[in-house]
């Protein structure tokens, strides 16, 4: 014989009833959502960019002179502080604005939308570079060696651009292949030497590095590339049927380079993605072990992955030499392959994020040299930017400490709010 219920126990019995399965689901959906967006790799990346912003900010406050003439007497006028950095900050970054994308200032709409170019332009190399270690990192290799790969790959388009003498379109045409050639071919000894002794691509690539910088300042010195009574440490112009054709007339910089990058980008997500290759080169580098178990040939997949990666980084060598330089000199790859390190990692190693990484870079380096000009402030703060970037991108725990976000995989469906927070706390 069952007890008398309560009349409080019969009021939560009602409300339990009244309670359906849906209403508790749609009570769960919204803290979900916001908890899986905020384990999300993107708000990470999105994060780690505005933290680095406002370390910027610090940065560009300090060399600014009247920020701190104005700081020294803070507590006697503090307005004069609070105005000094307002302006500084607005100045600073409205330049950055003006150089990277739309310059309001301009007499000219060429002028206003050159920095749009300009962005474009410079990103051109970096995104094609940074899919190339993109595409190493997903099968779990470290290819440092993107610089050495882009001055081998522009040393032999370059070459290929002078030297010979083909009908326009197949010149360039031969060009671009001669340049992935040099960046694969530079790249597969690092592939060879991984996958046949085991030597540590890290090593091996910034050593080749090295080397490629002094075949570069060797070749510099040969007739064959400078031509013969010339002293002038660059190579001798690539010939007008070898060079991109410019997207938007001569007034701009922006060359066909940049829908090369984009079509890359489209290629390393179909292999990634789509083919057959590409499951294998994600199987290997999760689970080296688990894929020579399914019967995956793991040495020929480290070869062909540094190969895949080197090619992309010849490729990005095109973009100064028969994009915008036309010829070939000791500063022909700049900081590309080490930019392109930043790119991939703030792009998670994925197309479309390494896209966007290397657009969010191209417009910091050419809205950077703007800032310098219009307000004196040090283009290196730019650098730390993209360095600060870096050490936010590679410390995620810290990113979630400072916004005290909740650690991946601390929620799961199901488990209740109160479980949750005591068990993080």
């Amino acid at each position: 014989m069952s007890e008398p219920t309560s009349p409080a126990g019969q009021a939560r019995s009602t409300q339990d009833e009244a309670r359906s399965p849906s209403s508790s689901s749609a009570e769960a959906a919204g803290p979900s959502v916001l908890r899986q967006i905020a384990e999300s790799s993107v708000l990470m990346g999105v994060l780690a960019v505005v933290t680095a912003l406002v370390l910027g900010s610090v940065l560009v406050l300090v060399a600014d002179d009247d920020v701190r003439t104005t700081a020294g007497y803070f507590l006697a006028r503090p307005s004069d502080f609070l105005s000094a950095v307002a302006t500084s900050l607005t100045e600073a970054y409205s330049a950055l604005l003006r150089g990277s994308l739309f310059n309001w200032e301009a007499a000219t709409p060429t002028r206003m939308v050159r920095p749009i170019t300009e962005t474009l332009t410079v990103a051109t190399p970096l995104i094609l570079a940074g899919l190339g270690m993109a595409l190493a990192f997903r099968a779990g290799l470290f290819n440092i060696g993107g610089q050495g790969q882009i001055i081998v790959g522009a040393m032999a388009g370059t070459y290929v651009a002078f030297a010979w003498q083909l009908p326009a379109g197949l010149h360039l045409l031969v060009a671009i292949l001669a340049s992935i050639l040099g960046g694969a071919a530079w790249a597969a000894i690092v592939g060879v030497l991984r996958s046949t002794t085991g030597a540590s691509e890290v090593i091996t690539t910034i050593m080749l590095n090295s080397v490629a910088g002094y075949l570069l300042a060797h070749a510099l010195t040969t007739e064959t590339f400078i031509g013969a009574g010339n002293a002038n440490p660059q190579s001798l112009p690539a010939a007008e049927t070898a060079r991109y054709p410019l997207l938007l007339g001569s007034g701009f910089r922006l060359h066909l380079g940049f829908i090369l990058a984009l079509a890359a980008g489209v290629l390393v997500w179909w292999i990634l993605e789509r083919s057959q290759f590409g499951f294998q080169f994600r199987a290997a580098g999760l689970n080296p072990d688990a894929a020579r178990t399914a019967g995956i040939n793991v040495p020929r997949v480290t070869a062909l992955v540094m190969v895949l990666s080197g090619a992309l980084c010849g490729m990005a060598a095109t973009a100064p030499a028969l994009g915008t330089e036309h010829m070939l000199t000791g500063s022909v790859a700049g900081a590309i392959g080490f930019d392109a390190l930043t790119v991939a990692l703030l792009g998670r190693s994925t197309p479309l994020g390494t896209v966007m990484a290397g657009l969010l870079f191209g417009a910091l380096s050419a809205g950077g040299k703007t800032m310098q000009a219009a307000t004196g402030t040090p283009i290196d703060i730019v650098l730390v930017l993209q360095s600060t970037i870096v050490l936010f991108i590679a410390a995620p725990p810290l990113v979630r400490a400072i916004y005290r976000l909740p650690a991946p995989g601390s929620w799961r469906p199901g488990r209740s709010t109160s479980t949750t927070v005591a068990q993080e706390a």
